[in-house]
């Protein structure tokens, strides 16, 4: 079913677990991450990010995304990661995109605020959410995102003062924080910074999301959604993954696109499945028995109904 992040997010920082984010820009993507998704019945964000566009636009990425996410039997919000562009983010809501993250996060606080507020409003028009970031999540070296490396990125981290102000002042339904953590494949442990993901948790009333999440070690991600990380963003370890069970399966050249479909879409299935355990939203996805016994009812009284007329 399609939803928005308010559906996913807020059982999410109630339940102290995470919801996972996986861009999706082909088909083999998208099937593998909604085949965990029912496979585990966890709650998912699918979708896209304007630097990857290059390898499938944002409307035709739309018309495999939106279809997938009503017939899925869990819900799934279909998101637009660090829209740059204001363009790019009023085109994903026209296509049906359910949420946007609109990065302003390199301008300054003022600017920051005014874009996103401006944005907010227009989301919220559409009955989609926005998710926006303040500080700045930097980049590693080869990450899609690019190589913005920061001599010192603790002078970039979130404040949480400066966090309830932003969250109060642009109306966003998601805040994406800086905390050690970058987009893209590690080369060295990161160190996040657990005290200030408490401190700003504790600081706003909405769900908090950690970018750059390939790469990070279990414990991290345990303690990061422990102290009140609600979204987590992976994108590098399913492209790794697809990429890899690709080649072992490519042993020669008597092989076609369609022997390496199989494989891309079971390891990025494989790959999505583990994440939601690690997250701990398995589960999480299915109706809550009390909707269940609703719907029971409701299927009674109008059978009864029937048979009276």
């Amino acid at each position: 079913m399609l939803v928005n992040l308010n559906d996913v997010l807020k059982p999410a920082q109630k339940g102290k677990y995470a919801v996972g984010l996986f861009n999706a820009v082909n088909l083999e993507l998208a099937r593998g991450i909604i085949a965990a998704a029912e496979q585990t019945g966890s709650p998912v964000i699918m979708g896209t990010a304007e630097v990857l566009l290059p390898y499938g636009p944002l409307e035709e990425v739309s018309y495999y995304l939106l279809p997938m996410a009503k017939k899925a039997h869990v819900p799934v919000v279909v998101h637009l990661d660090h829209g740059l562009k204001k363009e790019t983010c009023l085109k994903a809501l026209e296509l049906g995109f359910t949420s946007i993250m609109y990065d302003c996060s390199t301008d300054s606080y003022d600017e920051n605020v005014k874009k996103v507020k401006e944005m907010a409003d227009i989301a919220h028009a559409y009955g989609a959410t926005i998710e926006g970031e303040l500080g700045h999540v930097g980049d590693n070296e080869g990450s899609a995102e690019g190589s913005s490396h920061l001599k010192d990125p603790s002078a970039y981290f979130t404040d949480p003062k400066m966090a309830k102000d932003y969250v109060e002042k642009t109306g966003v339904d998601a805040l994406a924080i800086a905390v050690g953590n970058a987009h893209g494949a590690y080369k060295l442990p990161p160190k996040l910074d657990f005290e200030r993901i408490r401190t700003i948790a504790k600081t706003v009333d909405v769900p908090l999301v950690l970018h750059g999440g390939s790469g990070l070690t279990d414990d991290d991600f345990k303690k990061a959604i422990q102290e009140g990380i609600s979204k987590v963003n992976i994108f590098t370890d399913i492209n790794v993954a697809a990429v890899e069970a690709e080649f072992k399966r490519f042993s020669n050249m008597n092989k076609g696109l369609i022997d390496l479909i199989p494989a891309a879409v079971e390891a990025v299935k494989q790959e999505t499945a583990k994440k939601m355990q690690l997250f701990g939203s398995v589960r999480k996805g299915a109706p809550a028995q009390q909707d269940v016994d609703k719907i029971v009812e409701a299927v009674i009284t109008e059978l009864m109904k029937r048979n009276k007329i």
